[in-house]
């Protein structure tokens, strides 16, 4: 149990960017409070942008290493019932992932449909890419994706790693349309620092990551809210599950307040969240 990311992802998978529309008020009356079942729905934005991340930057590794001399066993991040193409374009690659109309099932048990079209420069020499994505058709737990994002991806040093690895940054303008019809809209920017596995990449399962970023979300009353990793979130490719294993976020709605806390490093959907000085556990996942 836990007594407390993305990485996003995840994120990734990031709950990160927390909002709500409840017509609850805070102890003091100050604002309009941010309840367990919104911090919920706000988990599951998180992980659709934490796995499309995922996706985008899968398919900029995978033709990184297309000429790669490893021929040993490779755990990949998409499942076999997904269909690439591959276009080289006046030295740009496009890659159209397909996983259909009937969907695929990810690692960590998320489900995906429709077309993703991601799109690099051939140019692997160059230490700085920029990877840009689109939506067709394409719905993440039945929710609806539209609009577009970029990830800066950059090979460098820093103060978590002094060997260069890659450390990305995701400028998120999207639009998720939730089964009910609900509307959603999610901005921000996100820096995912890869921790562990930059070496090997034919093995996604030893992925790590650290996420930092702040952005907002609106909600469909038309509500902004406000979030911000104050503690970087840390996320786990082994654990196979779309949540961050530790690190802070602060959130703000209507003058309302609340901290949520992934805990320690265990591999669950627990998070605890203190609002108005008192602090219980909830799981994400529901």
């Amino acid at each position: 149990m836990k007594t407390k990311f993305l990485l996003l992802s995840t994120c990734i998978t990031m709950s990160f960017f927390i909002g709500c529309n409840s017509d609850e008020k805070t102890n003091d009356g100050s604002g309009t409070a941010i309840t367990n079942e919104e911090i919920i729905t706000n988990s599951k934005i998180d992980a659709t942008v934490d796995d499309v991340t995922n996706i985008a930057e899968d398919q900029f590794t995978s033709q990184l290493n297309i000429n790669s001399k490893y021929s040993g066993p490779k755990k990949n991040f998409l499942p076999s019932c997904a269909t690439i193409t591959t276009v080289l374009t006046n030295n740009t690659w496009t890659k159209t992932v397909d996983f259909g109309v009937e969907g695929c099932t990810l690692n960590n048990g998320n489900t995906v449909k429709g077309k993703m079209v991601v799109s690099f420069s051939n140019d692997f020499s160059s230490s700085t890419q920029t990877i840009s994505y689109t939506f067709e058709g394409f719905y993440h737990n039945g929710k609806k994706l539209q609009g577009n994002k970029s990830i800066v991806r950059t090979i460098k040093e820093t103060n978590l790693q002094v060997t260069p690895h890659p450390v990305s940054t995701a400028s998120i303008d999207l639009t998720i349309t939730f089964d009910d019809g609900g509307v959603y809209t999610r901005k921000g920017t996100l820096v995912k620092e890869m921790t562990s596995g930059y070496d090997t990449w034919f093995d996604w399962d030893d992925n790590a990551f650290v996420v930092t970023g702040s952005g907002s979300t609106t909600f469909p009353n038309g509500d902004t809210y406000s979030a911000e990793i104050t503690t970087p979130l840390e996320f786990n490719a082994i654990c196979r599950k779309p949540f961050a294993v530790k690190g802070i976020v602060s959130i703000t709605k209507n003058g309302a307040s609340a901290t949520i806390d992934y805990g320690s490093g265990e591999c669950d959907s627990l998070a605890t969240v203190t609002k108005d000085g008192v602090t219980e556990e909830i799981d994400l996942k529901k």
